[in-house]
């Protein structure tokens, strides 16, 4: 337990800053496994979840919830994976 004013100041921020960002953070990841498991199904639409999924973790980025460079990693991944897809059919 936080034992100075300054400590448990810190602790409520913390908090109320972690409730206010769990929504972006949920919504980017949500999309990211949208997107993954429609590329691994095949599906027609695996091109527009990743669109979304991009979306989403750049809003998350935006907004300093994940690093930018974790964003930017992930969609390169995604995009990879699906043109790798798309390579096997052809």
């Amino acid at each position: 337990m936080a034992h100075t004013m300054s400590a448990r100041k810190r602790v409520r921020q913390n908090h109320r800053r972690n409730e206010r960002n769990k929504p972006f953070r949920t919504r980017a990841a949500r999309a990211v496994r949208d997107a993954r498991e429609a590329i691994e199904a095949g599906d027609s639409d695996a091109a527009d979840r990743i669109r979304e999924a991009q979306s989403a973790l750049d809003r998350a980025a935006r907004r300093n919830i994940i690093h930018p460079n974790t964003a930017s990693r992930s969609k390169s991944r995604l995009v990879k994976s699906l043109k790798a897809l798309q390579a096997q059919k052809e």
